[in-house]
């Protein structure tokens, strides 16, 4: 032992990144469904670690929690400036109204048991599973005018509640939304999304666990015109029409590919390349002739692109809506594969409402889907590099508002280093997202900033807890995990209640999908699915979950400028 004390004093970095592996092996333990993670794994791991008295520069704490909570703004600016509008107004009070009740919450808890500033900021942040808490709370106990040692004592105490509450604040709504809640409404969760899929899908088959739509996948085939095919005669786009959705590709004559235009006349003898859903391209031998092989040596190149939507005129219309005004001839020989948003897969189904900022997922000849993709937004580029003047921009800017301060009632907040960089994210990823040339931060940057930059937060937190984490636990451990409970659980049954009576989100797979995404809770979602047996919840949750994110990561500076009890010396 002393050997590792006197390395890990000469190397204190390599205690952190011990604390980061070892963190997240241990996150891998799992109970039933409910899995401990790595970055709960990580702090546990650092105030073991830190019984050693590894000594870290702080900065290290402020930097790489800026760059966690940059990104994190950054992926769910477009989300979060979607979600505030009248279209999502009852799930965005919905979500609101949890953030809300769960900061009542720990303020009840605060003020009746006497928590100090660093405990009622750790229950918040277990309690209501937001691990960005630690950070804004940090931030701000950075600001007060206390001694260091007692500065350090409310930093410590913030990673103990933490500890301590986080893991019946993930088990929690998985019991509430996948148990309590169901049995309470006597609501049977995967009949009930079943119906939901058939009222989205209009009635057609909703498919299983395991199962797949094979219309969605889409085939190149070809087929010889026979003399008396109802296609001799016909332009293409004709043809199209009467072939529903499948699209003809190329006319071959004699061997050669006709120039394929509006005009193009389909003659016996030619071959037909028709793409489309493998049902519909099955059927086209009725209506062309038999299929044949390909002429040899034809090539036909088709692209699956991603589009990002945009369109104001197409944003809030349904899926079938959207086809229906399209109009073969903008449509032809597009075909739309998979759609998502907030990084979710969507239910592709007619009733599909669009929201600005869903990926949508094409597939077919790229002058086609350059056709289309001017109509709904732009595609995302396989080759987009990070914009680090942007980059830089944003999180200076987001320093900068950090030091802004203001009051409520009187007392003096300020939402610190990681608010202001939460804001400057939400700004720059809105930004790209309507203007994709400028502030371009790809999704596998983001999300290793964002990852990478938490690990080792909560790391450096753990370590810096660890002295007296121990001592902390033995004194009020108990308490704190009750009010933990209280915490969890109180927030989800009233907001739960006031959005089916008040808010009047009646049906049981949206109302269970805004209970999860106002809390944040990706367990929660993630048992919410495996019970649904699809993705209907994941259209409510996403709202909710954006409007979750933002509003609890700020209520760490606002606890603590609350809260005015300090830990006793």
């Amino acid at each position: 032992m002393e050997a590792l004390d006197r390395l890990f004093d000469a190397l204190p970095y390599l205690a952190l990144f011990v604390a980061i592996s070892l963190g997240y092996l241990v996150g891998k333990f799992t109970v039933g469904r409910f899995v401990l993670g790595g970055i709960a794994g990580t702090l546990l791991v650092g105030v073991g670690v830190g019984q050693f008295g590894v000594e870290l520069d702080s900065g290290v704490k402020t930097v790489f929690f800026a760059l966690f909570i940059y990104a994190v703004g950054y992926q769910g600016g477009p989300q979060f400036a979607h979600a505030l509008n009248l279209r999502s107004l009852n799930e965005l009070v919905s979500a609101f109204a949890m953030c809300f009740v769960g900061l009542l919450c720990v303020l009840a808890a605060a003020w009746l048991f006497h928590l100090d500033r660093g405990t009622a900021a750790g229950l918040a942040a277990g309690g209501l599973t937001q691990s960005a808490i630690i950070g804004t709370a940090s931030g701000a106990i950075s600001k007060l005018d206390v001694p260091a040692d007692l500065m350090r004592t409310m930093e410590t105490n913030v990673a103990v509640g933490y500890a301590v509450t986080y893991i019946f604040g993930s088990l929690g709504p998985i019991l509430i939304a996948t148990w309590f809640i169901p049995m309470l409404m006597k609501w049977d969760i995967r009949a009930e999304a079943i119906k939901r899929a058939e009222e989205m899908a209009g009635g057609r088959t909703v498919l299983g666990p395991g199962q797949f739509n094979a219309v969605r996948d889409v085939v190149t085939r070809f087929y010889a015109v026979s003399d008396a095919s109802a296609a001799i005669g016909k332009h293409v786009l004709e043809a199209d029409g009467e072939i529903a959705d499948a699209a003809v590709e190329s006319v071959i004559r004699n061997g050669d590919a006709q120039d394929l235009t509006k005009e193009t006349v389909i003659a016996a003898g030619d071959v037909i390349a028709l793409s489309g859903p493998t049902a519909l391209v099955q059927q086209a031998a009725r209506y062309f002739g038999p299929e044949v092989t390909p002429p040899e040596g034809f090539e036909l190149v088709q692209e699956s692109r991603e589009i990002i939507l945009t369109n104001r005129d197409i944003v809030g219309m349904e899926l079938q809506d959207m086809h229906d005004r399209a109009g073969i001839d903008l449509r032809h020989g597009v075909f739309l594969t998979s759609a998502r948003r907030l990084g979710r897969e969507l239910p592709i189904a007619p009733k599909l409402t669009l929201r600005r900022g869903d990926e949508l997922h094409f597939t077919g000849a790229p002058k086609d889907l350059d056709r289309i993709e001017k109509l709904l937004g732009y595609k995302i580029s396989a080759a987009a590099i990070t914009d680090f003047i942007f980059f830089g921009l944003g999180l200076a800017i987001g320093f900068l508002l950090g030091m802004i301060q203001f009051q409520i009632g009187g007392v003096p907040v300020s939402i610190g280093t990681g608010g202001g960089c939460l804001l400057s994210g939400l700004f720059f990823g809105w930004l790209h997202s309507t203007h994709q040339r400028f502030g371009a931060l790809p999704v596998g940057a983001s999300n290793f900033l964002r990852d990478f930059g938490l690990a080792v937060f909560v790391g450096a937190v753990g370590i810096s807890a660890g002295p007296q984490a121990l001592e902390t636990l033995r004194e009020s451990g108990l308490t704190l995990f009750l009010l933990g409970v209280a915490v969890t659980i109180i927030p989800q049954i009233v907001v739960f209640f006031f959005s089916y009576y008040v808010l009047r989100i009646r049906n049981p797979i949206e109302a269970l999908g805004c209970l999860v995404g106002g809390r944040s809770a990706n367990p929660g979602f993630a048992a919410l699915l495996s019970k649904a047996g699809n993705a209907t919840p994941v259209v409510s949750f996403t709202v909710t979950y954006a409007v979750a994110n933002v509003f609890l990561t700020l209520w760490g500076p606002i606890i603590i400028g609350v809260i005015t009890t300090n830990p006793t010396p």
